[in-house]
């Protein structure tokens, strides 16, 4: 199936998130976006595992890669709340939609492959988020995301960058069951420094000299940060989480109750 024909047509009613979250994600990302460059996914860690899966994948999708996509570029769906990125993925030949997680524009059963990295914690609604990534997966396909553990471990980055959440490992779990997801594979994620003098240095520097801070971020501390990315180490099932602030999942999306009567 070329992954042009899904139809980007409505989604079921679903509950978006609140007015003030998704303006006030939007502003981040607008103004990050627009001062930034595409980077190519091969860059990324995730391209080894990904590329794979994508591979054997005839429709794929992204939610929220801003600028940073992790899947091929050219014939994948991407969805975002951002118009300066979602235009500079198109003009390299992604599929693009302004649109969110808890609304996807597309119908039930579109993908083999669905992404979404350091999205879900964004939403007040997760589990809608999560009952959309499980809609549009058909059954079998790979679902990949990506969420920051341990609600304790709350900061003012988070805040900054417009997090609602961080999961406790035993509640994500639960979700995932909840969603007919079954976890395949697991990976430490993330390029969040472990530095909480980095962290309050950096939101000191997003609030107070935003564009100088932006322009650091996308000459300096990015390509750093990619030129030090450690191999993405997954391993099956869960992995010890004790000291993982950020994970990676792998999961497969069950099949639909009753599809031996036609019913789904």
């Amino acid at each position: 199936m070329d992954p042009r024909s899904v139809d980007a047509i409505p989604a079921r009613a679903a509950p978006h998130g609140t007015r003030s979250e998704i303006a006030s994600n939007r502003r981040f990302y607008d103004a990050l976006w627009s001062a930034s460059h595409v980077v190519s996914p091969q860059r990324f860690n995730t391209w080894p595992l990904l590329s794979a899966l994508a591979a054997s994948a005839t429709a794929r999708l992204e939610i929220g890669p801003g600028l940073h996509p992790r899947l091929p570029i050219e014939g994948t769906h991407f969805v975002d709340i951002s118009e300066p990125a979602l235009s500079r993925l198109k003009a390299r030949a992604g599929l693009t939609t302004l649109g969110e997680i808890t609304a996807l524009p597309f119908p039930d059963r579109s993908f083999d492959l669905v992404c979404a990295f350091d999205i879900v914690e964004h939403v007040e609604d997760d589990r809608q988020a999560f009952r959309e990534l499980a809609r549009v997966a058909r059954d079998g396909a790979a679902v990949v995301f990506s969420v920051p553990l341990y609600p304790e471990r709350w900061s003012a980055f988070d805040a900054l960058v417009g997090h609602v959440r961080r999961y406790d490992p035993d509640d994500l779990q639960a979700i995932l069951g909840e969603h007919s997801f079954v976890l395949e594979q697991s990976a430490a994620f993330g390029m969040q420094p472990r530095s909480r003098w980095l962290l309050d240095f950096a939101v000191w520097g997003l609030t107070q000299r935003p564009v100088q801070a932006m322009r650091c971020y996308n000459t300096l501390l990015l390509p750093l940060g990619l030129l030090l990315h450690r191999r993405l180490a997954c391993a099956p099932g869960l992995i010890d989480v004790t000291k993982v602030d950020e994970i990676l999942l792998v999961c497969r999306r069950g099949a639909r109750r009753g599809l031996v009567l036609g019913v789904a």
